[in-house]
């Protein structure tokens, strides 16, 4: 599980490996990974965009942004959170994410919440940011 905390949001990610949807021999490896977005602040905030920047273990990037999360634009107000399950494949067996959510707060001031660097490692090795 990885965190961090930006204005009262907190982004919680936990990754998992997808044996399933993986092909090896076919140079690729599938990761799932669950997000809960908290909104730990006294004022109500929108989830409006996203902004992903994945890295394989050869360090080729690959920039993902777009409109919401899982074709939402949640509204959380103070105390409640949102969790969504997204994917994503790769051609190494490692590689690592980091981003963040582009936010605007129930009186319009927009801020970018920090999505914490996860690493995507096979079960079998240990965890670190490539």
């Amino acid at each position: 599980m990885y965190q961090a905390e930006t204005r009262g949001v907190r982004v919680t990610v936990t990754p998992e490996y997808q044996t399933d949807k993986s092909d090896p021999d076919e140079s690729r490896w599938f990761w799932a990974y669950t997000v809960e977005i908290a909104n730990l602040g006294p004022i109500a905030v929108q989830l409006r965009s996203r902004h992903w920047r994945i890295v394989d273990a050869r360090g080729q990037v690959q920039e993902v942004t777009g409109p919401g999360v899982v074709g939402e634009q949640p509204l959380l107000q103070p105390g409640e959170s949102f969790e969504y399950t997204s994917g994503c494949p790769l051609g190494t067996p490692s590689g690592f994410m980091v981003g963040h959510y582009r936010m605007v707060t129930g009186a319009g001031e927009a801020f970018e919440a920090e999505i914490p660097a996860f690493s995507l490692d096979l079960p079998e090795q240990s965890r670190t940011l490539n």
